[in-house]
């Protein structure tokens, strides 16, 4: 990669799965920095850490410009902020030597700086001095580090440069150009969007296609000014300037109507100076391609309904129902673990869905009239209709259910993933946002039909379904984290993965001394990101009209976040 640019990445997560949060994107520069070569000046790089556990780990890296000792870095940093989490920071500023690697002597160390996200979020703009080892200032050293939130229901768009005739500037060879593209502020300040690759010895560059959110670009503001620049790379960080133009991102948007667009690049001395002097050359958008991004919110508000299902174990190994020891027995002033899960997740997911009406089933008992063992049952006993008036329904469903059969085994949970993924798929043939579905699977134990129950889930990966299991009792669950895709990617006993990672498990009694919200806000911490990636990956918009960020020209193709 060039050492001017480097691509943006992905939006990176700071504490692990993405959830409904805030995304954020930081953009760093400096100023004086320390000069620690001998021939020219620094190479200089901002390496970003994050603590974790009491450990600094890098999280991402800028690109490296070459001689500068007031850089103005094109790298953006893409964070998930959390507003209850302290979420600490490093900033590290190296001199770069060779092929971008971190140097081990202090004399590569130009400075550091350490914050958390919230006191940039809470500042927007955090200019901070840099310190060297024990303390010691590194001068008159300086980063500055903008923060921008990026909004749900914000789209991106990809945009294609490239120019004609540029002014050479170089006796022997060619100009090396490359684009840079600021926004303007409303203060009056310039804030840099995109920086090209160079394009070595060509005055008809054609510059590698960008993309770019909305916000970063113009702040959502069509007539918002942005000024472009056109410059001859010198290695010594010595540019030449060869020209300039002024673009909003309405005028871009003339390319989707099959007009081209151009701008003269004009040097303004140039322009003083020559009579005759038209341009240094033409700027061309060659292409531009936008998105919507959409976010769980825009699915929900659209009218997109969660169904519930719950389902429970009754194998024998949850004990007699009677024995005061059972994970199923009634008390009549605490409900039991299998209640609690059923409740705390039950009540939240409810919200969501209008008519209140739930599926509630059972597996791993003998059930009447015949006391034949199932794996996939009604807990009212109504093969025609397994739902339950509301999540008090379902808990008089299943008290009245434990009098009536007989706990067996084995624990097979399969079944029930094959049943439900059935039902979520006559939805998914609905070109429509209009169902999604939770699971939510309690049991005692690890389950006996493991192969079949990992290839359920990844048949069950390609609808619009979640699954939730939740640990009830004290077994050893280790077995288990096998399904949650988080510690790496689940596949069928054939070696097909996931096509999305769609399990969550959680051990109860790891919530047992904590809220039921504890609960609830763990278990469904990832739900609304599958709900996002599973329409995305359809390609499917929320149903109703959203609000809209520049309406006329966001396709209506839901897509997942990207860099």
């Amino acid at each position: 990669m060039n050492e001017v640019q480097e691509a943006t990445s992905p939006a990176t997560s700071l504490s692990g799965p993405a959830t409904c949060v805030s995304k954020v994107e930081l953009r760093v520069s400096c100023k004086a920095l320390l000069d620690r070569d001998t021939l020219n000046k620094s190479d200089p790089c901002v390496v970003l850490m994050v603590q974790n556990n009491g450990q600094w780990i890098e999280l991402d890296r800028t690109e490296v410009i070459k001689s500068n000792l007031h850089p103005l870095f094109a790298k953006v940093f893409g964070l998930d902020y959390y507003f209850e989490e302290v979420q600490k920071l490093r900033f590290e500023v190296y001199d770069i030597h060779g092929t971008h690697s971190i140097g081990t002597r202090d004399d590569d160390f130009l400075g550091g700086m350490e914050c958390t996200l919230g006191q940039i979020v809470a500042q927007k703009k955090m200019i901070k001095p840099l310190l060297l080892k024990y303390g010691k200032y590194a001068g008159k050293s300086t980063i500055t580090v903008h923060a921008e939130e990026i909004s749900g229901n914000n789209g991106y768009v990809e945009l294609s440069f490239c120019a004609k005739k540029l002014d050479d500037k170089d006796l022997f060879s060619k100009s090396d150009p490359f684009l840079e593209i600021f926004r303007m502020n409303d203060d009056g300040t310039e804030q840099l969007v995109h920086r090209t690759e160079v394009i070595k010895n060509n005055l008809n560059p054609v510059w590698e296609p960008f993309k770019v959110s909305l916000i970063s670009l113009c702040s959502c503001d069509e007539e918002r000014k942005l000024k472009c620049l056109v410059w001859d790379y010198d290695s010594r960080g010595k540019h030449d300037f060869i020209g300039e133009f002024y673009a909003t991102f309405r005028e871009m948007q003339k390319i989707s109507s099959g007009n081209k667009v151009s701008w003269d690049c004009v040097n303004p001395k140039y322009k003083q100076k020559k009579r005759n002097y038209k341009n240094s050359g033409v700027v061309i958008l060659s292409d531009l391609k936008l998105h919507r991004v959409y976010s769980f919110l825009d699915y929900i508000m659209g009218g997109c309904q969660i169904h519930f299902t719950v389902a429970i174990d009754f194998t024998a190994s949850n004990g007699d129902p009677r024995n005061s020891c059972s994970l199923h027995y009634i008390n009549p002033y605490q409900p039991n673990e299998y209640l609690k899960a059923l409740i705390a997740v039950g009540e939240i997911c409810q919200d969501y869905d209008s008519d209140k009406r739930f599926s509630a089933l059972g597996f791993g008992a003998r059930i009447p009239p015949n006391y034949e063992v199932s794996h996939d049952f009604a807990i009212n006993f109504n093969p025609e209709d397994d739902e339950c008036e509301g999540i008090q329904g379902v808990v008089e469903a299943y008290q009245n259910c434990l009098p009536k059969i007989q706990l067996y085994g084995p624990t097979n949970v399969a079944p029930i993933i094959n049943r439900i993924a059935k039902v979520a798929a006559g939805d998914g043939n609905i070109k429509d946002a209009s169902r999604y579905h939770i699971l939510l699977i309690l049991t005692d134990g690890v389950v006996t039909d493991m192969a079949d129950t990992r290839e359920a889930i990844v048949r069950a990966s390609y609808q619009p379904l979640s699954i939730i299991i939740v640990g009830v009792g004290n077994a050893d669950f280790t077995d288990m984290q096998i399904l949650d895709g988080d510690d790496g990617v689940l596949r069928s006993p054939k070696g097909e993965p996931v096509l999305r990672d769609i399990v969550q498990f959680v051990p109860f009694r790891d919530f047992k001394t904590a809220s039921p919200a504890a609960l609830a806000k763990c278990v469904l911490a990832e739900v609304p990101g599958q709900v996002v990636e599973y329409f995305s990956h359809k390609a499917i918009s929320p149903m109703s009209p959203m609000r809209e960020l520049l309406t006329p020209i966001l396709s209506p193709v839901a897509t997942t976040p990207t860099e």
